[in-house]
């Protein structure tokens, strides 16, 4: 490890991480980067898992937050070789009996597919569309006085409530279960307050950006950054495992892209007895076991709407993925568990070779499951596209432990960096003044256990270098956020 002094030392290197060195850089100070793996990116990696030429995301795939990110948006990162690919529909959720429905970019296309429950989801999402290019700022941030409070009391009155609540404003199975769906994203119980939230801020960044795909894989959303930060002076070390602040070269601030179990673990003899208390009393979420396939050809769903859509829910009703949830949340491993299904290849040809394809999903177990899901997640598949198994060539599966010896921020399996319920949304990973800082001068948490919690999208990395910034160098951040 470079012992050269610097004026910033962030640790880890995943989309909160690389954020936060950029808006540091970027201000003028000399940062650098330490990842304890071999290639960058956290959450960010493709590799091939299944077969050669079978290019599979190792955790993240589809990125509505990442095209709707005011910090991303504020980036040259096409200029740094990154470039998505837009699916002409968003999301579909198939039903028993071949029907299907779909988030797609039109949002009146969308609410008249919903029938008798058209005029209620216009009513719904129209003025999220309207007004979020001035909220995003304020809704992918810390705890503060908004800058447009009247849209954010809009807001967050339709986004408290659980999605079992709103959802009794629609009649229509395929309203609610499309529904459901987006709110099961939040990896929590159904029946909680704010899972409102996830479906609502989901399907608005559909409507405004779509769900697209990173060409060539998720590490090209880290190579960008990376490129970009390197362009600006910043240095970045991979295989350097951190285990103490100790280890760390002289920085005047250390910025910790990593979750509360770590920073006890790196940071602890720096920490005072109470924030410490505060930390170990942080709760980490449901888990997930995850599948990625290499296949014959595409997945052949029934329903149509699924041949056009880069992600797929399986989960059936609302009152099913309900079920489900709450059993997973509970300790139980249910026979038709929620799926969350990628098909990338369908719109990005680097994925696979001519005429093959391949696809992705993940279900939620409880938190440190080493249960086999493969069987329950490929019958849930074949429940809505019959003929599924036929077409599978090779397969590659994690489970809870596996994931988090792929990325020890994904405690147990979570991958949102702590649950984020009611409790830890906006007080994660305690409730002070700012969440970023820690006790310890000069230490600062810029991983998704901070607001606005998981997702690639660097708003955690931005708010935390924000903070450093005012704190540490009285200085402001020299990238402004784009809003729109």
């Amino acid at each position: 490890m470079s012992q050269t002094a610097y004026d910033a030392v962030v640790v880890g290197s995943g989309p909160n991480g690389l954020a936060a060195a950029i808006t540091l850089q970027h201000a003028g100070l000399s940062v650098l980067v330490l990842e304890a793996k071999a290639d960058i990116g956290g959450g960010m990696r493709s590799a091939e898992l299944t077969r050669p030429g079978f290019v599979h995301d190792i955790c993240s795939a589809i990125h509505p937050l990442a095209a709707g990110s005011p910090f991303f948006q504020s980036l040259p990162l096409a200029e740094h070789g990154l470039a998505f690919s837009y699916p002409p529909l968003s999301a579909a959720h198939p039903f028993d009996g071949g029907i299907a429905t779909a988030l797609g970019p039109s949002l009146t296309k969308t609410a008249r597919s919903l029938g008798a429950d058209e005029q209620t989801y216009l009513e719904l999402l129209q003025p999220l569309v309207r007004d979020w290019p001035t909220m995003a700022a304020d809704v992918m941030g810390p705890l503060r006085f908004p800058k447009h409070p009247l849209a954010m009391a809009r807001f967050g009155l339709d986004a408290l409530p659980s999605i079992v609540h709103l959802a009794r404003r629609f009649r229509t199975i395929e309203a609610r279960g499309l529904l459901a769906g987006m709110a099961a994203h939040s990896i929590q119980p159904l029946t909680n307050l704010a899972t409102s939230a996830f479906a609502l801020v989901l399907m608005t960044a559909g409507h405004l950006r779509g769900w697209p795909v990173p060409i060539g894989g998720s590490r090209r959303i880290a190579d960008a950054l990376a490129s970009y930060f390197l362009s600006l002076g910043g240095q970045i070390e991979t295989n350097t495992v951190v285990k103490s602040l100790n280890q760390l070269p002289p920085a005047r601030a250390v910025l910790l892209d990593v979750t509360p179990k770590q920073v006890l673990q790196l940071a602890g003899d720096r920490l005072s007895p109470l924030y410490r208390k505060q930390l170990e009393r942080f709760r980490y979420g449901m888990g997930v076991f995850k599948i990625d396939w290499a296949l014959d050809g595409p997945i052949p769903f029934t329903a149509p709407e699924c041949q056009q859509a880069g992600t797929i829910h399986l989960g059936n009703t609302l009152e099913e993925i309900v079920a489900a949830e709450q059993a997973t949340a509970s300790g139980q491993h249910p026979d038709r568990p929620f799926v969350l299904l990628a098909q990338q290849s369908l719109f990005d040809a680097s994925r696979a070779p001519a005429g093959k394809h391949t696809a992705w999903a993940y279900c939620h177990v409880p938190n440190g499951s080493t249960v086999d899901r493969t069987d329950a997640i490929e019958r849930q598949v074949e429940r809505f596209a019959p003929g599924f198994r036929d077409r599978i060539l090779a397969r590659h599966t994690m489970n809870t432990s596996q994931i988090e010896a792929y990325n020890p921020n994904y405690i147990g399996g979570d991958i949102n960096g702590g649950i984020i319920d009611i409790r830890q949304l906006f007080t994660r990973p305690v409730l002070r003044l700012s969440p970023y800082r820690t006790s310890a001068k000069g230490v600062y948490i810029c991983s998704s256990s901070t607001p606005p919690g998981g997702g690639v999208h660097g708003m955690c990395g931005y708010h935390a270098a924000r903070r450093a910034l005012a704190d540490v160098f009285s200085l402001t951040p020299t990238i402004p956020l784009t809003h729109g």
